[in-house]
């Protein structure tokens, strides 16, 4: 099994903003997006990674930055290290594959989430007031049903290490003002409706999804990172069934074995078996494979 890469270190770099996946260093009008091989389940980080999964988040969201510049704009510049400014250039055994260099923007504080199917936190709500961020719905959903048409459901960004919070849409126009409000969802809508049809013909639902926005001179403007398995649940079209919970291409493996432990949810996190990284490793490349049509 190849290795996993879950320290950037790049000399001579200035010191990165670091997520639980991400690092992102700052370079004037610009930013590198480097993702690791990390991996994090119930917002604790694991100490051990799994191999290839920051190159498949960023070609995927290459791949859908390429296919959705008729809805919106968005960051991307380039994922050549040969294109990244000095120190960054030199690293390719570090960056190549996983590395982004992007527009700098005003970055919105709500997270734009797109609910296709009634999951989670949704299917949560809905059993015990009929709603979805505090939208009635018909009666009558079923676990995992499909909605009848998508809906917008935004989010505070929380601070690192607290979890955002599900907003109504009337508090997302207080925060961003109401025509910036309504474009975001416009946007977010179109964006998941044509990436969901896709998605579809290649045998993956993608049962909900979160995107981030920012602003660029005056412009809203795609951000982050896009369609992808951490920033979506994608189910296998082929084994889906209504009314229970289905497999999904992403750590599905990993949150399904650490419930198996006798494990507080709180760090120090758990090592990862090997057996559990594999098959997690290849249910990323395998959601990578069947969108694109590409190995990595």
């Amino acid at each position: 099994m190849s290795h996993a890469l879950t320290k950037i270190e790049i000399p001579g770099a200035p010191k990165p903003r670091s997520g639980k996946v991400r690092e992102i260093f700052e370079l004037d009008d610009q930013l590198l997006f480097v993702a690791s091989d990390r991996i994090s389940a119930f917002d604790c980080v694991m100490p051990n990674g799994i191999p290839q999964k920051g190159e498949v988040l960023t070609q995927i969201s290459k791949f859908w930055f390429e296919r959705t510049g008729d809805i919106v704009k968005n960051h991307m510049i380039s994922v050549d290290v040969a294109d990244f400014p000095a120190p960054f250039n030199k690293h390719a055994d570090q960056l190549a594959g996983r590395s982004m260099l992007v527009k700098k923007t005003t970055v919105f504080p709500v997270e734009c989430i797109v609910r296709g199917y009634l999951i989670g936190s949704g299917w949560k709500e809905y059993q015990q007031s009929g709603t979805i961020g505090g939208m009635p719905l018909r009666p009558g959903y079923q676990m995992a049903d499909k909605l009848d048409e998508p809906i917008f459901t935004p989010s505070t960004k929380a601070e690192q290490g607290l979890h955002d919070e599900n907003i109504s849409f009337e508090t997302a126009k207080e925060i961003v003002g109401e025509e910036k409000a309504e474009k975001l969802k416009a946007i977010s809508l179109a964006l998941y409706k044509q990436a969901a049809e896709y998605a579809l013909t290649k045998g993956i639902i993608i049962a909900d999804t979160k995107f981030e926005f920012g602003e660029l001179d005056g412009e809203i403007i795609l951000i982050d990172e896009a369609l992808t398995p951490d920033s979506s649940r994608f189910w296998p079209a082929d084994t889906y069934q209504v009314g229970s919970s289905p497999m999904s291409f992403d750590k599905q493996f990993v949150r399904d074995y650490l419930e198996t432990l006798d494990w507080d949810k709180t760090p120090p996190a758990p090592a990862l078996p090997e057996e559990i990284l594999k098959k997690s490793q290849a249910k990323y490349l395998e959601a990578y494979e069947r969108l694109t049509g590409e190995t990595l």
